[in-house]
């Protein structure tokens, strides 16, 4: 009872903590509403310098909230993508903030149009526990690249990594342009409903329907990264040693625990056999062993854990036939396993699996593929396999997902000049790199005169000669 109350006192502290926090930037955005391209410029580079100085004590928090999270995946997940954002950012900044000009019609002469990108306010970033760094981070650039001011919500269950970036940014960056929000669920739902000028969550779709039904209330627009179950392609005629290797690349970095990891893989059925052992070898080239392995990253705690197992056996129960590629476990690092027989009363059918869980679905030719995959919700991304250019094309025409690689898996989302972002269930808007920019900015349409007015001939009384006459020259 002591500790319950003593839970519910911090709670309140820190969400009216939360609200004044979220005043004091919003006041500071009003003192400096357009800040200048130099301005930000000099922030985005203190980031970078900060990042570059902190990767050791990054990766070790990182690993800690994991129990283990392989120093190298950090560096390639998070660091090195994190730090080519703020450089393609900081490179473009200035091309971005120019006003766009725009045609005016011969009618409306003499005018000139432009559109000017201008800064939202305060921007609210709820960030994942599956990549603490990149998702807070990535966010971040494009907030400050449009000149905005930023509010951090970290994920409660990477506490280590999130008191550590607390404090780093605190280096750098006053509270009333960068901050970090600590907290339980309680303190999310609280932020989710203050009123932002602009909302970036990432996270489970069933979590992004409660932020954005808060974000309604004050009518604050939203960019929703979710996931879903993100489908890989096999061809009929791909070699198989190709196509496991760069799935089992995808599906393996951070132990699957990725929202656009291959959630499942579709395989012609005369394959699917001779495909279980492509990949077996592929993931066992890359991990020979899962016990005391640096390289072999954990699942994160051990809720999530619990939910993967419960997935394992709920399958098995149903008839799946599961073929674990390792032993045993080592505590959080659940061994990499195949699901075959998949059916859709699986939990993990129907569900996003997060986690280093594989089913294999044959299908008998590329329509039924394309079927299956329009039949579910549309993913956050799409993989196929496959060097036919045909049907290369009949896979971005046929099919609808957030990104699509083909012939690799992940690799869409590094690339700093391509929006990244979901459809329908798997999400809404795009940032990254320019998309990054224009979201978080208001696009202001401004129509200019000066002294002489010609649409004053159009101004009432109406009937008058010279409206017939623009009536004949403008209505056809």
């Amino acid at each position: 009872m002591v500790a319950d109350i003593a839970y519910l006192q911090q709670s309140q502290q820190q969400i009216s903590q939360l609200e004044s926090l979220f005043q004091r930037q919003r006041e500071a955005f009003r003192a400096n509403p357009m800040p200048s391209a130099e301005q930000r410029i000099q922030w985005l580079k203190s980031l970078r310098e900060l990042l570059l100085s902190q990767q050791e004590a990054l990766i070790a928090a990182i690993s800690e909230d994991f129990s283990n999270r392989s120093a190298d995946e950090t560096r390639i997940a998070e660091i090195m993508p994190s730090l080519h954002g703020i450089q393609y950012a900081t490179q473009r900044i200035r091309q971005w903030m120019k006003p766009s000009r725009r045609g005016v019609g011969i009618a409306f002469q003499p005018a000139s149009a432009k559109v000017v990108y201008q800064p939202l306010g305060v921007v609210g970033v709820i960030v994942p526990w599956n990549y603490p760094l990149y998702l807070a981070i990535g966010p971040l650039v494009g907030a400050l690249a449009a000149g905005n001011r930023v509010m951090i919500k970290m994920s409660e269950s990477t506490p280590a990594t999130s008191q550590l970036l607390k404090g780093l940014l605190a280096q750098i960056f006053p509270e009333d342009l960068v901050a970090v929000v600590l907290g339980e669920a309680d303190v999310g739902a609280a932020f989710s409903r203050q009123p932002f000028d602009h909302l970036l969550f990432t996270g489970a779709t069933s979590i992004g329907k409660h932020v954005m039904r808060a974000a309604a209330e004050n009518l604050t627009p939203v960019t929703l990264e979710l996931g879903g179950k993100s489908p890989a392609i096999v061809s009929h005629d791909v070699p198989l040693a190709h196509a496991a290797e760069r799935i089992a690349f995808g599906k393996t970095l951070n132990a699957g625990q990725t929202c656009v990891a291959p959630d499942y893989v579709l395989v012609p059925e005369a394959r699917a056999q001779e495909f279980v052992e492509a990949y077996r070898l592929a993931v066992q080239a890359f991990f020979p062993k899962l016990a005391d392995n640096p390289d072999y990253t954990a699942i994160i705690n051990e809720r999530q854990l619990g939910r993967l197992k419960g997935y394992l056996a709920d399958a098995e129960a149903k008839g799946a036939h599961l073929v674990p590629l390792f032993p045993e476990a080592q505590g959080r690092r659940l061994p990499h396993t195949l699901v075959l027989n998949a059916t859709d009363d699986m939990k993990l059918m129907q569900e996003e699996i997060f986690g280093p869980l594989l089913p294999v679905v044959p299908y008998s030719n590329i329509d039924d593929a394309f079927t299956y995959i329009n039949d579910r919700p549309r993913p956050l991304a799409l993989y196929y396999f496959g060097y036919n250019k045909r049907e290369q094309q009949r896979v971005l025409n046929e099919t609808h997902s957030g990104g699509v690689c083909l012939n690799d898996t992940l690799l869409h989302v590094a690339q700093d000049d391509m929006p990244f972002g979901g459809v329908g269930p798997s999400g809404m808007g795009h940032y990254h790199g320019h998309e990054g920019f224009l979201t978080f900015s208001k696009a202001k349409g401004v129509f200019i005169k000066q002294r002489f007015n010609a649409a004053k001939m159009i101004y009432p009384p109406y009937g008058k000669a010279v409206q017939k006459l623009v009536y004949k020259l403008f209505v056809r």
